[in-house]
């Protein structure tokens, strides 16, 4: 039976071996607050253009999180038969999408913010997003520059004690949305809609170019303080949550 980790979310620990169908998707939570021993060991996991990438961070904890990051990555795919942890190789897109070199039907995404790390892993194209709630003062100018004109009407009609949340659950559905596609910001963030507010379910709104129930959100919480959302293309998704790496 799976007990639940210490990851920081209170989803159940996942399996050693998990089996990944067609029609299945796998979200996993994980820290990436790791002492020092830990952070040692994935550090030993990571290739050198990612120690290059660590190296980068101003910041000391940003570049543990980013080390703590890529090393769970790395032993959550490993998980899925996709080979040893250290000996794993990405590709990436044309705006930066990893994917596993060698292993082009396993699709996964990596998120994280706060201290917390969600990984989906999928038969298809997925995409994840995490934020940390926190009060955003200047909410408006950057709804105005980023969000569509449908989502700025949303977001002003929101309470103000509920804002701070709609913003993120906004943002973290267009970014899960960018995410899936592969597109990143070449595609602009106003050419969508989601929905944002509390009492609606997570859909699109509106996609230029497309149908806009083409695609599927799926709304995440996977640890107090913490929100984000899962794109994935319309289907019977059969969604599965697990902790730890």
């Amino acid at each position: 039976m799976a007990t639940q980790s210490d990851s920081g979310c209170g989803w159940p620990a996942g399996p050693a071996r998990p089996t990944l169908g067609q029609g299945q998707v796998h979200v996993w939570c994980a820290s990436l607050q790791q002492p020092a021993p830990q952070l040692a060991a994935l550090q030993a996991l990571l290739a050198a253009d990612e120690l290059e990438r660590a190296q980068r961070f101003q910041f000391e904890h940003l570049r543990h999180h980013f080390i703590a990051g890529r090393g769970q990555l790395r032993l959550i795919l490993s998980r899925y038969g996709a080979g040893a942890p250290d000996k794993l190789a990405f590709s990436y897109g044309p705006y930066g999408k990893p994917a596993l070199a060698g292993a082009p039907a396993l699709h996964f995404n990596l998120a994280h913010s706060g201290g917390l790390a969600l990984l989906a892993i999928a038969r298809q194209e997925v995409g994840v997003d995490v934020d940390a709630v926190r009060p955003l003062p200047d909410w408006e100018a950057i709804a105005r520059h980023y969000f569509s004109a449908a989502e700025i009407e949303q977001l002003a009609a929101v309470p103000g004690p509920q804002r701070d949340r709609a913003f993120f659950t906004c943002w973290t559905r267009k970014e899960a949305f960018l995410k899936a596609t592969g597109d990143g910001l070449s595609r602009p963030l106003d050419s969508f809609s989601v929905t944002l507010r509390p009492d609606e379910p997570a859909r699109f709104l509106h996609i230029t170019g497309e149908k806009a129930d083409t695609w599927q959100l799926v709304a995440l919480e996977p640890a107090n303080g913490h929100i984000g959302a899962l794109a994935l293309r319309q289907g019977d998704w059969q969604i599965d949550y697990f902790a730890g790496a």
